[in-house]
């Protein structure tokens, strides 16, 4: 007999849990705009016909599949993300369990590129906005009271990638900042859809975002749009695709069209709201548009051959290169790669010391009838610290 309801932690391959069933639909929201003559744009045909050609038989399976994998998973994650949890713990469920769910541990050869993890669970606290996930070796790091907590995954099941984030805060005093978070992304989620200009949305989620203030420390603080990172539009296998969705009011001619894939997430900080690096790796992306030519070192070439292999243009952390079968003293290779510019290493991106940032991110699909949350079931909510919200945001764009 099947099983019929997930465990905690969830360990039950979705394949045997809706066995001879169908993934559960996303969250649909009806367009503002019904006018059939903005459904298409001239200029972007061709980009038009390469998106739908995307869409082959296994299209919606794939993303419903990784969106029922990613809400079951963060809605475990959200019982645990407590004060006193350590971060490792909650990578490490979210890291397991994805791979438990989707049926791809990824220790075989090519396997993580069937389904798994779609980039490194980003786990940053306070002031570090994105790119910062637990590494082996490093002080471990307990979530305390005080504390905000960005949570951000993904999931891609046959490099359909489904990226979606929310914000834990223990402390109600951070209330109106992830309030004022939540309330631009769903003002993004309103504002998009086919042939919608994109720095109509960037200024409707910046003036929805800076009319909240939050009170700390006996000051009342305006929460900034962060103005360096953007939402983003997803492709097969790539967390970032060629368009960019930035959190404040900008000039720009792209425009959403039919058939794409939009991670619509912002960023609210208290501090400068402006990120910078931080020291650090959060994790390492192949340059598929640099030469390998002149790689002679053969410890990087056989390291080369590993990430091809096994992640292809996927973005992966340390902790996931070194639970594979024969990884072991990859350092200099992964030195000669990095300088060789063949592969990128991502450091924390962070604003200044004592400030905080709240993330929030829903994941769509742009049909010709109505925007698709792949991320979100219909009427679904979840809760953060003291506030109910809707299922929320993720990863930053300084390109992955």
């Amino acid at each position: 007999m099947s099983p019929t309801q997930q465990t905690a932690p969830p360990r039950i391959p979705l394949a045997d849990l809706y066995k001879g069933r169908e993934y559960p639909q996303s969250q649909t929201i009806e367009y503002a705009v019904h006018d059939e003559n903005l459904q298409r744009t001239t200029a972007g045909e061709l980009r038009h016909v390469a998106a739908l050609d995307n869409m082959d038989d296994g299209f919606l399976e794939d993303y419903r599949k990784a969106a029922e994998v990613h809400r079951q998973v963060r809605q475990y994650i959200q019982t645990i993300a407590k004060p006193g949890v350590s971060l490792t713990r909650i990578a490490e469920e979210i890291d397991d369990s994805v791979r438990a769910l989707v049926g791809h541990q990824g220790l075989e050869t090519g396997d993580g590129l069937k389904a798994g993890l779609a980039f490194p669970t980003g786990l940053c606290l306070n002031n570090i906005g994105a790119h910062w996930t637990p590494n082996a070796g490093a002080k471990e790091v307990f979530l305390q009271h005080d504390d905000v907590l960005k949570v951000d995954f993904g999931v891609h099941v046959n490099g359909r990638i489904v990226d979606s984030a929310f914000t834990v805060a223990s402390n109600p005093i951070y209330d109106n900042l992830l309030a004022s978070v939540k309330a631009a992304t769903n003002a993004g989620l309103k504002e998009a859809g086919i042939d919608a200009r994109i720095d109509y949305i960037s200024e409707m989620i910046q003036e929805v975002m800076e009319s909240y203030e939050v009170e700390l420390k006996g000051k009342t603080i305006p929460v900034k749009a962060v103005r360096n990172i953007t939402g983003h539009n997803i492709l097969r296998y790539r967390i970032h695709g060629d368009k960019q969705v930035p959190f404040v009011k900008t000039k720009t001619s792209q425009r959403m069209e039919e058939g794409d894939i939009f991670a619509i997430e912002t960023f609210g900080s208290t501090g400068k709201a402006y990120l910078h690096d931080d020291v650090g790796v959060y994790g390492y992306g192949r340059n598929e548009g640099v030469s390998v030519a002149g790689l002679h070192h053969s410890s990087a070439k056989s390291l080369l051959k590993t990430i091809d292999e096994n992640f292809g243009t996927l973005v992966f952390a340390r902790r996931q290169l070194e639970r594979l079968p024969g990884v072991e003293k990859y350092h200099l290779g992964m030195r000669t790669l990095v300088n060789s510019g063949i592969v990128q290493a991502y450091a924390p991106l962070v604003d200044v010391p004592g400030s905080f940032i709240a993330q929030f991110e829903h994941v769509s699909h742009l049909s010709w009838k109505h925007l698709a949350m792949t991320d979100e079931l219909p009427h679904r909510q979840y809760c953060s610290g003291q506030t109910a919200k809707r299922s929320s945001l993720g990863e930053t764009t300084t390109e992955l």
